[in-house]
C-alpha cells in the first residue's frame, strides 16, 4: 500500500458485502440511493475510509467494492449518498431518492437548514481502442489523489477494476467525483456529487 497525496490501495479477492459473497461486480447491477439518514458500516466490506472534517460539517467517504458511500452530517442534517448493488438488507427508511444508472442522469434535492445536494452521473461505455487508455490515464491520476482501491484479481485484457473517488472538502461545500471501471464491460461509471451546506443561523439581536 502507497501514499502519495492521497490514499492508494491495492488489494487482491473482494471479500464479501451485503450482496452475499459475490465474487464479481456489473454496472448495470448497481442501485443509486439517497438517504436523510446515516448507514450502518456494517452492511458493507469497506476497503478504504477517508474522514473529513470542516467548521460547518463532517464528513467520511467509503469505498465498498466498485462502489462507495459518502457521509455528510451539519448539525442535525445527515445525507448519505450510496452507490452498491440493490439487496433486501438495505433500509427503507430515510431514503430520499433512488434509480438505476442508465445513460446521463441528474437529480438535486433541498433539505432542511439550507442543505442541498446536486448530482451528476454517466455510463460511459468505450470502444475496445479507448478504454485501456483512459484505464491507464486515471490510474495514474490517482495515485496522488483521492481514494484509490484495484481489485487485480478481476483483470479483464490485463487491467483490474477500480474505484477512485476525487472530492474537494471546501467550507461550505463538498466535491465528490467518483469513478468505477469495469474493465471487462470496457465501461465507466462516472457520479459527481455536490452537498452545499447552508448559512448557519444567526441569532436575533
Amino acid at each position: 500500500m502507497a501514499f502519495k497525496g492521497g490514499i492508494y490501495c491495492r488489494l487482491g479477492l473482494f471479500e464479501e458485502t451485503v450482496e452475499k459473497g459475490q465474487t464479481k461486480q456489473r454496472v448495470e447491477e448497481l442501485l443509486y440511493c439517497l438517504y436523510r439518514r446515516p448507514i450502518h458500516p456494517e452492511l458493507f466490506h469497506i476497503h478504504l475510509v477517508k474522514r473529513l472534517r470542516q467548521n460547518r460539517y463532517t464528513a467520511e467517504i467509503w469505498i465498498i467494492g466498485l462502489a462507495h458511500v459518502v457521509i455528510v452530517q451539519a448539525g442535525k442534517q445527515i445525507l448519505t449518498e450510496l452507490v452498491c448493488e440493490e439487496n433486501e438488507l438495505l433500509p427503507k427508511k430515510g431514503l430520499a431518492t433512488s434509480f438505476r444508472f442508465r445513460g446521463e442522469r441528474d437529480h438535486s434535492q433541498s433539505f432542511e437548514n439550507g442543505m442541498k445536494y446536486i448530482l451528476s452521473t454517466q455510463v460511459e461505455r468505450m470502444t475496445p481502442q479507448l478504454f485501456p487508455a483512459t484505464h491507464r490515464d486515471y490510474v495514474h491520476y490517482a495515485q496522488n489523489r483521492g481514494l484509490f482501491v484495484s481489485f487485480d484479481d478481476w483483470p479483464h485484457d490485463g487491467l483490474a477494476p477500480f474505484s477512485f473517488i476525487d472530492f474537494d472538502a471546501r467550507d461550505h461545500e463538498l466535491h465528490i467525483h467518483a469513478f468505477h471501471a469495469f474493465p471487462e464491460e470496457q465501461t465507466l461509471l462516472k457520479t459527481q456529487s455536490i452537498f452545499e451546506i447552508g448559512k448557519p443561523t444567526i441569532p436575533f439581536q
